[in-house]
């Protein structure tokens, strides 16, 4: 495949992911606030929400966020200056997302899913919560991926 073919390939898929981590976004405050199961708010949102979307890869972090909740909740603890219960719906949510992504997805950048968890948290959480949000995912990065974000700062 010719370069000129590969990048509206690859602008697609990043537009694809950006929809499904909008949509994964909205299911996680839906999740913690009713605790709907993963299968009926992939139902819900596979309808209108993942057009255009990248739906494997949202099944795939809103079923790890779920299944590994308290795990992504003690990681993160460290990193808050509050009990992760005490954080607001919106940026709870997009933490364990980003968390979620850090752990289980290394094929996608650190510098991706901080940046699409900040930009979401911009758009959905309290006016100045995407500082905070910002913050605990930068420090979570250099816990998590260490190894990328030395050699990304070493260039």
């Amino acid at each position: 495949m010719s370069e000129e073919n590969a990048a509206p390939k690859n602008k697609t898929h990043m537009w694809a992911r950006r929809k499904a981590r909008r949509a994964l976004a909205q299911a996680a405050y839906q999740w913690q606030v009713s605790q709907t199961e993963v299968l009926q708010l992939r139902r819900e949102f596979g309808e209108k929400a993942l057009d255009k979307a990248d739906a494997e890869f949202f099944a795939d972090i809103l079923t790890l966020m779920v299944r590994h909740c308290q795990t992504l909740d003690a990681q993160l603890e460290p990193l808050l200056d509050r009990s992760a219960a005490q954080l607001d719906l919106v940026e709870r949510g997009i933490l364990r997302l980003a968390a979620t992504e850090l752990n289980h997805r290394i094929d996608v950048p650190y510098s991706v899913v901080i940046n699409e968890y900040v930009e979401l948290t911009k758009t959905f959480g309290a006016q100045d919560a995407y500082k905070y949000v910002n913050g605990v995912l930068d420090r979570l990065a250099q816990d998590v991926r260490s190894i990328e974000v030395a050699a990304n700062q070493s260039r």
